[in-house]
């Protein structure tokens, strides 16, 4: 087969669902909407978690997309030849239409027909069932159908084929999963796509959301709307389908490589000892080019402080390569000529993008500098000739000081570092920064409640103010919704002085008191735009819109839920307003229960 290009890949896919009665929708912007429980949208699925529950999609029943996505969980391993914290999910979603039977035949249509994987290479896993669902016989047999014989179709538990929250409550079900089997021998007794020995590559995963659990550890029961949910990760296709080793031999990463080779004069070799160097200065600028692009600029907590992680590793590999700061620039025009044909808010950004970025490094660099006086400062409290590892780990964190200085700094002053303990404080901050972006859905399909429905609708009416006080020319930058409280980030000049906000909140009680029916109009994006609907985050909805309608206050494009009348609010408080980032400001507020 000839190699497949990743804008012929993008197009298989898309064209492929498409033909089966698919609406294509675009990718939503990398950073959630109106969720605070995760950073980044990290999942095809993240986005339509309110179509999931039930509140209909404007473009139908069947949609298909490849969505941006973020995960930073497991950003150290970075570096090596498949894990990236940026990717694209190639996806597409039944909600409540086809089930299992049209799914498996269309999967398996998908990958034998248009990839052209032979079916003899094709191996299946389905859930094994347990004390809260049953065997999912009914996916296997429709597996069989399409030509899968039961040696290549394995009953797996739960933790290898089963989709729910992280609550354990609210919609779940099982999923089929589907492997490539490269022909190794099996590496013995019981081996199953589940072993990591290299004999199956996962190429796909089907998610048959079905059931609910309504008390963790309860049977699960039938859910009213079953849908489907497909996940294919482009990278990882890109790679296998051409033949490839590693990600980082694809077109998205070659050229990034070969400009950093040419202008640091340093050798780029797959499996040599510099070529982890070369991965996380090429994945990290990609990462990085596509979060700022979405609105977030470097900063010390959240999204922010992701970014800048991404950045300042990345400055720290050049460093280590030789490789010029400006070279970083012909990196991220590349990723913007390679993207943004698809995320046309890249090239538009172009010029805001570098800024941002080379600012960051030159922040580095003087942080590295900062961090040398640190360094000096703890050393006459280092006992017993070893830097406390919990020191060297701050430095690290606090001032992006690299471990690799620490130790060669320490080696001078004829010290040690506790790298054991390094490691350790290494680990525990790990696992916060995991469980934070790994915390996807509890804000989304597990938090549809009516009190972040009304907060979610508290936003609206505050917009609303926020214009008729600063004026038409204020936009939403971002917020983050839980059932406890809104915030809400929007572009502004200046703090808001105690009369602006005593004015927003005598905006909102009064839309609240004057009890205003919340109404919603489908309509094409072009007569949204006409009528004067406020639509910060249109391009995420398709080419029809939702359009939510408050008296004579709002009119605004959004993906719902909504209260169904202000009086829902009860009442509205301002409990903070601070700077978010230059030129934005945010504000958090609470509503009457």
């Amino acid at each position: 087969m000839a190699m497949v290009s990743y804008k012929e890949l993008r197009a298989m896919w898309l064209d492929f669902y498409k033909s089966k009665g698919h609406i294509e929708i675009p990718s939503a912007p990398v950073v959630p909407e109106n969720d605070g429980s995760t950073l980044f949208i990290n999942s095809g699925m993240h986005p339509l978690v309110p179509y999931l529950m039930g509140e209909k999609h404007p473009q139908g029943k069947r949609l298909t997309d490849i969505q941006k996505c973020i995960r930073t969980g497991d950003i150290e391993e970075v570096g090596d030849k498949s894990h990236l914290t940026f990717f694209e999910m190639m996806g597409n979603w039944s909600l409540g239409d086809y089930f299992k039977k049209e799914k498996v035949a269309w999967s398996f249509e998908f990958l034998t027909t248009v990839l052209k994987i032979p079916a003899e290479r094709i191996a299946v896993s389905c859930f094994e069932g347990d004390e809260v669902a049953p065997r999912d016989e009914e996916c296997a047999k429709y597996w069989r159908e399409v030509g899968i014989p039961d040696e290549r179709i394995f009953f797996l538990p739960k933790s290898e084929n089963w989709w729910q929250l992280p609550s354990g409550t609210g919609p779940c079900g099982p999923d089929s999963e589907m492997f490539y089997d490269t022909g190794a021998a099996a590496c013995g007794k019981g081996c199953n796509p589940s072993c990591d020995c290299g004999k199956y590559v996962e190429i796909g995963n089907d998610v048959y959301m079905q059931y609910k659990i309504e008390n963790a550890g309860e049977k699960a029961i039938p859910l009213a709307q079953k849908n489907v949910d497909t996940g294919m990760g482009l990278e990882r296709i890109l790679c296998f389908i051409n033949g490839l080793s590693s990600v980082y031999e694809t077109e998205l990463f070659t050229p990034a490589i070969e400009i950093i080779a040419k202008n640091s004069g340093v050798k780029y070799d797959i499996n040599g000892e510099n070529a982890f160097l070369f991965h996380i200065i090429v994945e990290h600028t990609r990462a990085s080019t596509i979060i700022i692009s979405d609105g977030v600029a470097p900063s010390p907590t959240g999204q922010g402080y992701v970014l800048r992680r991404l950045i300042r590793r990345a400055s720290r590999m050049a460093n280590k390569l030789g490789m010029p700061k400006e070279t970083f620039i012909n990196i991220i025009d590349f990723y913007i000529s390679k993207h943004g044909e698809f995320y046309a808010n890249l090239t538009h950004k172009r010029d805001q993008i570098i800024a941002i970025f080379m600012e960051e490094i030159e922040k580095f660099d003087a942080c590295l500098t900062q961090g040398l006086k640190e360094f000096e400062k703890v050393l006459p409290y280092v006992k017993d000739n070893t830097l406390n590892g919990k020191t060297a780990f701050r430095l690290y964190e606090t001032y992006g000081f690299p471990i690799e200085i620490t130790a060669e700094l320490a080696k001078e002053q004829g010290l040690a570092v506790d790298m054991a303990a390094y490691e350790e404080a290494k680990r525990k901050h790990a696992e916060l920064s995991q469980t934070a972006s790994a915390g996807s859905f509890k804000g989304g399909l597990a938090d549809t409640s009516d009190a972040s429905t009304n907060l979610h609708t508290a936003t609206h009416l505050l917009l609303a103010g926020l214009k008729k006080l600063l004026g038409e020319g204020v936009h939403q930058r971002g917020s983050n919704i839980t059932p406890e409280r809104l915030r809400f980030d929007f572009n502004c000049d200046h703090k808001l002085t105690e009369a602006e906000i005593k004015f927003l909140e005598d905006f909102v009680n009064d839309a609240i008191r004057r009890e205003i029916p919340i109404t919603f109009e489908e309509m094409t994006i072009e007569k949204a735009r006409e009528i004067g609907a406020e639509g910060s985050f249109a391009n995420k909805y398709g080419e029809i819109v939702k359009v939510y309608k408050i008296g004579d206050l709002s009119l605004e494009m959004c993906g719902g839920p909504h209260a169904k009348n202000t009086a829902d609010l009860k009442s509205f408080k301002i409990t903070k307003e601070e700077a978010s980032s230059s030129g934005v400001r945010r504000i958090k507020a609470i509503i009457g229960k």
